[in-house]
């Protein structure tokens, strides 16, 4: 997959089978429009493309209005949002930056400089309440009127539902938000994850081993950076970490900006493996690309009166998270039996 930051590239291709939106998370409904769009672009000759934007529309007019509140959780940063995109089977995807000349354009010259001139966009599938231009002047029918006239396809796909329920990025959010990791995997068609590389931090998590006789190399975690000052999801989590060996390992993280230690607003994901691998050593997992599946939340973030009291409920969470790998390890156990 290709991926382009603006259209004034010279490997950009010069037509495309289109679609555009945001992506956030890439859930079950972005999936099925990304396979139909696929679809399409293989019977007409053409590289199937997505159009996203960098910052969220949201995140630009909460900055420019002064009402951060206005701002949606991310689901998903960049890179696993293009990581998705890939598995899907995207050729390629072009970033546009979300600023005031973008969201200035009126729709007939969005059309016209980004669609036809910038993309050459042949085909462009949108979803049942798409809207662009400044103001959000612009919609289906108007879409569907310009292709006629500048020689493009319009396709229209409705809401994707699941048991019932509308899949939506605000539905993922709502989901995550409220600690349902379940019903959030079952929107995304997967467990929901988040991927990064390993950075060093502070090294608390070793120091804590004073304050618990009996834990002699403390907590040690792995960190990653969460890019944005709102996370659709926080918390305590039990969690399965990918990219640190041939399997992946089990562990217990905390996603928020650790009120009791720092509370600097800093987003960051510490995870702590519950049986860190002895071929890593201790500095093993540092500069690693890894992705840490959020499984279930086992509480939320609070502040605690002292590290001995910290380490104290870390190590309740590293207890409980044991009990739920095992009692599901045994399911999955249970299932594999019942269905030989």
């Amino acid at each position: 997959m290709h991926v382009f930051r603006g259209f004034h590239h010279p490997g950009i291709a010069p037509e495309c089978a289109l679609t555009i939106g945001n992506f956030d998370g890439v859930h079950r409904g972005h999936q099925a429009m990304l396979a139909l769009l696929r679809s399409e672009a293989r019977h007409r000759g053409l590289p199937s493309c997505v159009l996203s934007f960098e910052p969220h529309p949201r995140d630009f007019f909460a900055l420019r209005l002064g009402k951060p509140e206005m701002a949606p959780a991310r689901i998903a940063l960049l890179r696993d949002k293009l990581g998705e995109l890939e598995r899907c089977g995207i050729d390629q995807v072009v970033v546009l930056r979300f600023d005031e000349r973008l969201c200035s354009l009126s729709a007939p010259d969005f059309i016209e400089q980004v669609l036809v001139q910038g993309l050459g966009a042949r085909y462009v599938l949108v979803g049942d309440d798409f809207r662009f231009g400044a103001k959000r002047q612009g919609d289906y029918a108007s879409l569907d009127a310009a292709g006629r006239l500048k020689g493009f396809d319009v396709a229209r796909m409705m809401s994707y539902e699941v048991h019932g329920l509308r899949v939506s990025s605000s539905a993922v959010r709502e989901a995550l938000g409220a600690g349902r990791m379940e019903e959030a995997a079952a929107l995304l068609g997967r467990p929901y994850s988040i991927s990064g590389h390993v950075v060093h931090g502070a090294k608390l998590g070793r120091s804590l081993a004073e304050s618990r006789p009996g834990a002699a190399d403390g907590f040690r975690t792995l960190n990653l950076r969460f890019a944005h000052d709102k996370p659709a999801a926080s918390g305590i989590f039990v969690v399965r970490v990918h990219g640190l060996g041939a399997e992946p390992l089990e562990g217990v993280a905390s996603l928020g900006v650790r009120p009791t230690v720092e509370d600097a607003g800093r987003v960051l994901l510490e995870v702590h493996c519950l049986d860190w691998p002895a071929t890593l050593g201790a500095d093993g997992g540092y500069g690693k690309l890894v992705r840490v599946e959020l499984l279930h939340k086992l509480r939320d973030e609070a502040r605690f009166d002292g590290l001995p009291a910290l380490t104290e409920a870390i190590a309740r969470d590293v207890d409980q998270a044991r009990a739920y790998l095992a009692t599901h390890a045994a399911l999955r156990r249970q299932t594999t039996r019942d269905r030989i």
